[in-house]
């Protein structure tokens, strides 16, 4: 199994050593081949206009969007935004991958200064992760609620797609990690 980290912008770095200290294979990937040798991806956290403009610029928009027709892929922090099918505050001209059948709010939980660390809920059990520049699930009623803080929604499942809020690899977290990993070998077997 090899999972694909998009690495145009953002922490792709930290995702990395995260699936690598679960035992699993993780590459970069820059180029429309690269994503054409992994099982799944990795949308990291970061700038989500940086990431959609990189990855028109690259030529990795259309294939991304193909890519998560029919793989796993994981979005955090941007990426969350960048799989989102509704996105409020979005930039003019922004593009997005889509698939997540969900509506977020760009940079909802306040800029820069206002980033923090909690524990959030993954259905009983806790996780201490990194809320930055951090968007808002506003609405989740047509995906699975997989994370929850302070009863909010803050990471999802819908088919083959995950996205949170959240920076799970700041903090060491690993249980979102773990979930997608599964999620990868289920796919798998198919």
């Amino acid at each position: 199994m090899r999972i694909g980290v998009l690495a145009l912008q953002g922490d792709f770095r930290e995702h990395q050593r995260a699936i690598e200290s679960l035992g699993e294979k993780a590459v970069r990937v820059r180029t429309e081949a690269e994503l054409a040798e992994v099982d799944a991806l990795v949308i990291p956290g970061g700038e989500s206009t940086a990431i959609s403009n990189l990855a028109k610029s690259f030529g990795l928009l259309e294939p991304l969007r193909n890519f998560a027709k029919t793989k796993p892929v994981l979005g955090t922090c941007a990426g969350l935004i960048m799989l989102s099918d509704e996105v409020e505050g979005a930039i003019a001209g922004q593009e997005f991958i889509g698939g997540l059948p969900i509506k977020t709010s760009r940079n909802a939980y306040g800029g820069q200064t206002h980033s923090f660390e909690a524990d959030v809920d993954f259905g009983g059990q806790k996780e201490r992760v990194a809320f930055i520049r951090a968007p808002k699930i506003l609405d989740s009623s047509r995906a699975e609620v997989i994370a929850r803080l302070d009863g909010a929604a803050v990471a999802v499942k819908s088919g083959n797609l995950f996205g949170a809020s959240f920076h799970p690899e700041i903090t060491g977290a690993k249980i979102l990690h773990k979930l997608f990993i599964q999620a990868v070998r289920e796919n798998q077997t198919k």
